[in-house]
């Protein structure tokens, strides 16, 4: 039975095995080796296929809630008028080496530390594979011309520390290729998170122009994943990865939509990242949102279309009030309701 649906998602202590653990596990194998993760989903994905249309990816907060994410995937689905006739929905879970131990799971599990799979880290075991690893083998499968043969869509979204992945993702990720050669569109929605990506050693300041960060308040400030010193071994240890610049470029090319919640704006919320290298970016989810808004327009004015940041009025730290407003429908499904 899924867990009840947290609506303000992050309020729950997060270092405690989760509940629910999905039955159906996708295999990833890469260089460094193999393993299994689990995944919901709305239908046989890994079987010879339909004609679906859209793939949503949706990527749970830190709570590894999965179970509750893909039911609220399922209900705003419904509210934009879609099917698993027409649309596959996807929830990975990047399970904690406690769940593991919880829940007596098959040796090939992959499990990271409690949140470090929120920044694309290698797991813990039983291989060093990235959770961005995870999404590009996510990837390689929908781009299969035989499985999915009418897919025209994907949608690679997340809540909260699901956002960070998502925002972090698109900055680096490897697996869009085979899409791309398809002709599939690859979207990213990144709502809610704790922080951001930049791409050079400014920050924000009080008067909400950007200036050079003094290090010495905090070494950390432009380390991964805040900025791109000490870059995960995923994107340090691949070819073609680039500089930082074309890192930048690459993000200011892609699809990315920021929903921000407009009462999301606690500066001491429990699930709040109040590191000195996040606090750099703003006291809260809304001002740091709005403020890394600010920051890629600034550098690429160009490109608008495909870079949009929309405040969700009256909705705080919310997956469900986030995804299921009008701006989160259209975000996620394409609708405008």
């Amino acid at each position: 039975m899924a867990q009840p649906l947290i609506t303000d998602d992050e309020r729950a202590p997060n270092e405690r095995p989760v509940a629910v653990v999905a039955s159906r596990h996708l295999s990833v194998a890469t260089q460094t080796g193999s393993g299994t993760v689990p995944v919901f989903a709305n239908d046989d994905w890994l079987a010879p296929i339909r004609d679906v249309k859209r793939a949503v990816i949706l990527i749970h907060g830190r709570l590894r809630n999965a179970d509750a994410y893909f039911d609220l995937a399922e209900r705003a689905c419904a509210l934009a008028g879609g099917s698993a006739a027409d649309t596959l929905l996807i929830v990975p879970q990047f399970l904690a080496s406690a769940d593991v131990d919880a829940h007596a799971l098959p040796p090939s599990t992959l499990h990271w530390e409690w949140t470090s799979w929120m920044g694309g880290e290698n797991a813990e075991g039983p291989a060093p594979i990235s959770s961005f690893e995870v999404l590009d083998a996510i990837l390689h499968t929908l781009a299969s011309r035989e499985q999915f043969a009418s897919l025209s869509e994907v949608v690679i979204a997340g809540h909260s520390g699901g956002g960070q992945v998502v925002q972090r993702y698109a900055v680096v990720t490897q697996g869009e290729a085979p899409l791309v050669a398809r002709g599939i569109t690859l979207r990213y929605v990144v709502a809610n998170p704790s922080s951001y990506v930049y791409f050079d050693a400014t920050r924000p300041t009080a008067s909400g122009e950007f200036a050079a960060f003094d290090a010495t308040a905090c070494p950390s400030f432009n380390r991964w994943k805040y900025g791109l010193e000490d870059l995960p071994a995923y994107a340090s240890s691949r070819e073609g990865v680039g500089s930082a610049d074309e890192l930048e470029s690459r993000y200011a090319r892609r699809d990315v939509t920021v929903l921000l919640g407009g009462a999301d704006c606690d500066p001491q919320h429990p699930a709040l990242d109040r590191s000195c290298a996040a606090r750099a970016q703003g006291a809260h989810r809304l001002e740091r949102g709005l403020a890394y808004a600010r920051y890629v327009a600034l550098r690429h004015p160009e490109g608008a279309a495909t870079r949009r940041t929309f405040v969700i009025d009256g909705v705080g730290h919310d997956a469900k009030g986030i995804f299921a407003s009008a701006h989160g429908l259209a975000a996620l499904f394409g609708v405008d309701r």
